[in-house]
């Protein structure tokens, strides 16, 4: 499986100068500090959504590819589509559906906004609950952003980590403890998913 950044949308200048409108400011010039960045990304204020990520997934498995789809908020519909990934119909493939399997390997494309690549990897990202499967292909989505914008990608965590405590429904897994454990010793920036 491979991941690669089809194409970004939007800049650092269009997310501030957004917020400067909303506080009665001019339109503003260079870059914002990352401080600046990494601050509103957490505060997950709505001119986030104004940067875009096309990302494109490559030898996915088919099953897995449906189990991201769930995920819809802030993602941008594609030809009608939230996801575009590769059809298993019969009048598509020319082959019956019913031999297609499951684990069939597929292109995946999504093109989603900042809050959304935050929210999904609440979720997608957890050590618990996603399969191992989906959290592999969601942190490639991740890591493939970060060539691009290491901000963005950085503030992209589990849900434990975003919301102070686990909240899985079969129970913790153990990380947000080891996430604590780690800050106690300053050593937070050793662990990764």
């Amino acid at each position: 499986m491979e991941a690669r950044l089809i194409n970004r949308q939007g800049t650092w200048r269009d997310v501030a100068d957004d917020c400067r409108v909303t506080v009665g400011k001019e339109a503003g010039t260079g870059e914002p500090s990352d401080s600046w960045k990494k601050k509103i990304l957490l505060a997950e204020h709505t001119p986030i959504r104004n940067l875009w990520f096309r990302v494109e997934v490559v030898g996915i498995k088919y099953w897995v590819a449906m189990e991201l789809r769930t995920h819809c908020v802030g993602v941008v519909p594609a030809d009608d589509i939230q996801f575009a990934i590769r059809s298993q119909r019969t009048d598509r493939t020319g082959i019956p559906r019913d031999d297609l399997p499951q684990s069939a390997l597929v292109t995946m494309r999504v093109m989603l906004n900042a809050n959304a690549l935050i929210s999904i990897s609440r979720r997608r990202l957890c050590l618990k609950e996603p399969t191992a499967e989906a959290r592999l292909a969601w942190r490639a989505v991740v890591d493939t952003v970060a060539t691009v914008d290491h901000i963005v990608a950085d503030v992209c965590v589990p849900d434990c980590a975003y919301r102070g405590q686990c909240y899985a429904f079969s129970g913790t897994c153990g990380y947000f403890r080891e996430l604590i454990r780690c800050k106690e010793s300053q050593t937070v920036e050793q662990i990764k998913l």
